[in-house]
């Protein structure tokens, strides 16, 4: 039987509540400031060259970056809605119980990712990809299968990245050896996503608001 991955965890302060979440809190912020802030940046190009040609982008994870996949849906397309511009088509690979466990039941568990991206992804699609080992293998195997159908790949990772972080376009890496903490960075990476983008195209839309009044008025 596989060891429980929680055993890889660095521990923290057990003295008390007080000083594992000083500890945590300290450990969080040193692993954001090791995300590379060109690769975030490029993450977010193709993300935006994506919705602006109506192209997909696909979220995959499992366990806890599953949940992290389904959030990050509704953050890039919800959160950065802005009338006019174009909607942020995003779809998670985890949330489509049937399909999921059918492919799992029927292809291998390995497979639950790869095939959906053989159904459904088309050349210029993103798929964003998230493990904290970055070695889990049904991941890795739809990293291939996206790139070899020519859809573009972000990877979030930690602890040493493992495979995912260099079989992407842009990997997004969080140096941490705690699933928690890489988790949250990876939470924290997605949010940062989706604001920059919405608060881009807010100030856009005002922009070219307030130009249009000027040019009435004169």
């Amino acid at each position: 039987m596989q060891e429980d991955p929680r055993h890889r965890n660095e521990r923290f302060d057990l003295t008390s509540m007080g000083a594992y979440l000083a500890d945590y809190a300290d450990a969080l912020r040193a692993a954001l400031l090791t995300i590379d802030a060109d690769a975030l940046d490029a993450a977010r190009a193709l993300v935006v060259e994506a919705a602006d040609k109506g192209n997909h982008i696909y979220a995959i994870g499992n366990g806890g970056s599953a949940a992290i996949a389904d959030h990050l849906c509704c953050d890039l397309t919800k959160g950065t809605h802005v009338k006019g511009m174009p909607i942020i088509d995003t779809r998670s690979m985890t949330s489509n119980v049937a399909l999921y466990s059918a492919i799992a039941n029927d292809y291998g568990f390995e497979k639950v990712f790869s095939t959906q991206i053989t159904f459904l992804g088309k050349p210029g699609d993103v798929l964003l990809a998230i493990s904290s080992s970055g070695k889990s293998p049904n991941i890795v195997r739809a990293v291939a299968t996206a790139r070899e159908l020519g859809m573009s790949t972000i990877g979030l990772s930690g602890f040493d990245g493992g495979a995912l972080h260099t079989a992407v376009h842009v990997g997004l890496h969080v140096a941490a050896n705690n699933y928690g903490i890489i988790e949250d960075a990876h939470q924290a990476v997605m949010h940062v996503l989706a604001q920059f983008i919405a608060a881009k195209r807010d100030a856009a839309t005002t922009e070219a608001t307030t130009v249009l009044a000027k040019e009435l008025a004169a």
